[in-house]
Protein backbone atom coordinates (compact mmCIF):
# COMPACT_ATOMS: atom_id res chain seq x y z
CA UNK A 1 0.00 0.00 0.00
CA UNK A 2 1.38 3.44 -0.95
CA UNK A 3 1.18 5.90 1.95
CA UNK A 4 -0.15 9.43 1.76
CA UNK A 5 2.67 11.99 1.68
CA UNK A 6 2.87 14.43 4.58
CA UNK A 7 2.19 18.00 3.48
CA UNK A 8 3.70 21.12 4.99
CA UNK A 9 1.57 24.24 5.19
CA UNK A 10 3.67 27.41 5.04
CA UNK A 11 2.95 31.12 4.59
CA UNK A 12 3.65 30.50 0.89
CA UNK A 13 1.49 27.44 0.28
CA UNK A 14 1.39 23.67 0.61
CA UNK A 15 4.07 21.21 -0.51
CA UNK A 16 5.02 17.57 0.18
CA UNK A 17 7.80 16.79 2.66
CA UNK A 18 7.91 13.05 2.05
CA UNK A 19 7.13 10.34 -0.45
CA UNK A 20 3.64 9.11 -1.25
CA UNK A 21 0.47 10.20 -2.96
CA UNK A 22 -1.15 13.56 -2.22
CA UNK A 23 -3.78 16.01 -3.39
CA UNK A 24 -3.26 19.77 -3.46
CA UNK A 25 -5.16 22.55 -5.21
CA UNK A 26 -2.84 24.41 -7.63
CA UNK A 27 -3.69 27.78 -6.05
CA UNK A 28 -2.92 26.40 -2.59
CA UNK A 29 0.43 24.93 -3.69
CA UNK A 30 3.69 26.73 -3.03
CA UNK A 31 4.59 28.98 -5.95
CA UNK A 32 7.87 30.70 -6.71
CA UNK A 33 8.45 34.08 -8.31
CA UNK A 34 11.60 34.50 -10.28
CA UNK A 35 12.08 38.21 -11.00
CA UNK A 36 12.07 38.52 -14.79
CA UNK A 37 11.07 34.86 -15.30
CA UNK A 38 7.48 34.83 -14.06
CA UNK A 39 5.91 32.46 -11.55
CA UNK A 40 5.99 28.67 -11.29
CA UNK A 41 4.49 25.95 -9.10
CA UNK A 42 6.57 22.75 -9.11
CA UNK A 43 4.18 20.71 -6.89
CA UNK A 44 7.13 18.89 -5.34
CA UNK A 45 9.00 19.71 -2.16
CA UNK A 46 12.70 20.39 -1.70
CA UNK A 47 12.98 17.14 0.28
CA UNK A 48 10.37 15.30 -1.79
CA UNK A 49 11.32 15.59 -5.48
CA UNK A 50 9.43 13.64 -8.12
CA UNK A 51 11.69 10.86 -9.40
CA UNK A 52 10.31 10.17 -12.86
CA UNK A 53 8.30 13.16 -14.06
CA UNK A 54 8.63 16.91 -13.56
CA UNK A 55 5.26 18.65 -13.56
CA UNK A 56 4.71 22.37 -13.06
CA UNK A 57 2.60 25.40 -13.91
CA UNK A 58 4.14 28.62 -15.21
CA UNK A 59 2.61 32.09 -15.34
CA UNK A 60 4.30 34.54 -17.67
CA UNK A 61 3.46 38.21 -17.98
CA UNK A 62 3.94 39.81 -21.41
CA UNK A 63 7.66 39.94 -22.21
CA UNK A 64 8.75 37.46 -19.52
CA UNK A 65 10.61 34.31 -20.59
CA UNK A 66 9.85 31.02 -18.83
CA UNK A 67 13.55 30.17 -18.62
CA UNK A 68 16.67 30.50 -20.74
CA UNK A 69 16.68 28.98 -24.24
CA UNK A 70 17.86 25.41 -23.73
CA UNK A 71 17.70 21.76 -24.74
CA UNK A 72 17.59 18.64 -22.55
CA UNK A 73 18.31 15.00 -23.26
CA UNK A 74 14.80 14.07 -22.15
CA UNK A 75 11.35 14.71 -23.59
CA UNK A 76 9.35 17.75 -22.50
CA UNK A 77 5.73 18.66 -23.31
CA UNK A 78 3.75 21.85 -22.77
CA UNK A 79 0.10 22.90 -22.91
CA UNK A 80 -0.90 26.57 -22.99
CA UNK A 81 -3.93 26.71 -20.68
CA UNK A 82 -4.70 30.45 -20.94
CA UNK A 83 -3.36 33.58 -22.56
CA UNK A 84 -0.77 33.95 -25.28
CA UNK A 85 2.96 33.43 -25.60
CA UNK A 86 5.74 33.13 -28.13
CA UNK A 87 7.47 29.78 -28.49
CA UNK A 88 11.06 30.00 -29.68
CA UNK A 89 11.94 26.52 -30.95
CA UNK A 90 15.03 25.59 -32.92
CA UNK A 91 15.61 29.29 -33.66
CA UNK A 92 12.07 29.94 -34.94
CA UNK A 93 9.26 32.02 -33.41
CA UNK A 94 5.74 30.61 -33.15
CA UNK A 95 2.76 32.43 -31.63
CA UNK A 96 0.77 30.24 -29.23
CA UNK A 97 -2.63 30.65 -27.55
CA UNK A 98 -4.81 28.67 -25.15
CA UNK A 99 -4.99 24.95 -25.90
CA UNK A 100 -1.87 24.88 -28.10
CA UNK A 101 0.23 21.81 -27.28
CA UNK A 102 4.01 21.69 -27.80
CA UNK A 103 5.98 18.43 -27.91
CA UNK A 104 9.78 18.66 -27.56
CA UNK A 105 11.66 15.41 -28.24
CA UNK A 106 15.08 15.09 -26.56
CA UNK A 107 17.53 17.89 -27.47
CA UNK A 108 14.87 20.25 -28.89
CA UNK A 109 16.01 23.82 -28.18
CA UNK A 110 13.14 25.92 -26.82
CA UNK A 111 11.81 28.66 -24.54
CA UNK A 112 8.47 30.45 -24.02
CA UNK A 113 7.97 34.23 -23.71
CA UNK A 114 4.72 35.77 -22.50
CA UNK A 115 2.90 37.94 -25.05
CA UNK A 116 -0.53 39.47 -25.64
CA UNK A 117 -2.42 41.74 -23.25
CA UNK A 118 -2.26 39.65 -20.10
CA UNK A 119 -0.65 36.67 -18.38
CA UNK A 120 -0.14 33.27 -19.97
CA UNK A 121 -0.57 29.99 -18.05
CA UNK A 122 1.46 26.99 -19.24
CA UNK A 123 1.45 23.40 -17.99
CA UNK A 124 4.92 21.85 -18.34
CA UNK A 125 5.72 18.13 -18.07
CA UNK A 126 9.13 16.56 -18.53
CA UNK A 127 10.88 13.23 -18.03
CA UNK A 128 13.42 13.03 -15.23
CA UNK A 129 16.71 11.26 -15.57
CA UNK A 130 19.63 11.32 -13.16
CA UNK A 131 22.62 13.10 -14.64
CA UNK A 132 20.55 14.30 -17.58
CA UNK A 133 22.25 16.43 -20.17
CA UNK A 134 21.35 20.08 -20.44
CA UNK A 135 22.61 22.67 -22.92
CA UNK A 136 22.08 26.44 -23.17
CA UNK A 137 23.05 27.58 -26.67
CA UNK A 138 23.40 31.10 -28.01
CA UNK A 139 20.43 31.96 -30.24
CA UNK A 140 19.77 35.40 -31.76
CA UNK A 141 15.97 35.02 -31.68
CA UNK A 142 16.04 34.08 -27.98
CA UNK A 143 18.43 36.94 -27.20
CA UNK A 144 16.07 39.40 -28.96
CA UNK A 145 13.39 38.40 -26.41
CA UNK A 146 15.71 38.44 -23.37
CA UNK A 147 15.45 34.64 -23.18
CA UNK A 148 18.93 33.57 -24.24
CA UNK A 149 22.50 33.27 -23.03
CA UNK A 150 25.40 35.26 -24.47
CA UNK A 151 27.82 32.32 -24.09
CA UNK A 152 27.02 28.62 -24.52
CA UNK A 153 27.02 26.65 -21.27
CA UNK A 154 25.80 23.47 -19.61
CA UNK A 155 25.76 25.11 -16.18
CA UNK A 156 22.33 26.41 -15.05
CA UNK A 157 23.97 28.73 -12.47
CA UNK A 158 25.88 30.42 -15.30
CA UNK A 159 22.82 30.56 -17.57
CA UNK A 160 20.70 32.25 -14.86
CA UNK A 161 23.42 34.37 -13.26
CA UNK A 162 21.68 37.66 -14.16
CA UNK A 163 18.50 36.67 -12.29
CA UNK A 164 17.97 36.69 -8.51
CA UNK A 165 17.11 33.43 -6.75
CA UNK A 166 13.41 32.49 -6.98
CA UNK A 167 11.37 33.35 -3.88
CA UNK A 168 8.45 31.33 -2.51
CA UNK A 169 5.14 33.19 -2.86
CA UNK A 170 1.40 32.55 -2.60
CA UNK A 171 -0.56 31.73 -5.75
CA UNK A 172 -0.46 34.80 -8.03
CA UNK A 173 -3.71 36.73 -8.49
CA UNK A 174 -3.40 36.51 -12.28
CA UNK A 175 -5.55 33.35 -12.32
CA UNK A 176 -8.23 32.91 -9.64
CA UNK A 177 -8.70 29.60 -7.88
CA UNK A 178 -11.46 27.25 -9.03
Amino acid sequence: MVPEAPLEHSDHGVFPVGDGWFVVNACEAQWFESEGLGFYAPFEGENAPFGELGFNLNILRPGEPSCMYHAEETQEDFLVLAGECILIVEGQERGLRAWDFVHCPPWTEHVFVGSGDGPCLILAVGARQRGRGLRYRVDEVALKHGAGVEKETTDPKEAYSRFPEPKPVRCPDEFPSG
